[in-house]
């Protein structure tokens, strides 16, 4: 994990308890659910997504569209939501997406959106919980 301090800190032990076997995986040791098989994939339900392992407010259901990518694709996070590393594993650069609450991982972001945004944030379900508007 990154070794920056964040305002939400637990060892990985508690994280581990906390989170379950497969969202500590995606979360603390930056894996990624199978495309095509998270639950928020094809959700559209007006809303809000906070971050699975701290609750911070992450995105709007208003940003999220079909990228047909296999996970959750957002045009625009929440201000301040969003902490952005270079990745370059894999042979690839990338822009990892992590909460900056917690430092979780999330997914990546992509220079390739459809919308005035230009902006794909291609997230794990795993990530997410959803909060749907009242």
């Amino acid at each position: 994990m990154n070794k920056k301090h964040y305002p939400i800190e637990k060892t990985e032990a508690d994280w581990l308890k906390e989170l379950g076997e497969e969202k500590y995986r995606v979360l603390r040791q930056k894996g990624t659910e199978r495309a095509h098989s998270g639950d928020y994939n094809l959700h559209f339900k007006s809303g809000k997504y906070f971050c699975a392992a701290c609750n911070a407010l992450l995105f709007e259901s208003a940003t999220k569209f079909d990228s047909g990518c296999g996970w959750p694709s957002f045009d625009q996070a929440v201000e301040g939501s969003i902490e952005y590393l270079k990745d370059t594993s894999y042979g690839m650069i990338r822009t990892e997406i992590l909460c900056s609450q917690c430092g979780s991982h999330l997914g990546h972001v992509f220079d390739d959106g459809p919308t005035e945004t230009g902006q794909r944030y291609c997230v794990n379900s795993l990530s997410l919980k959803f909060n749907k508007s009242s």
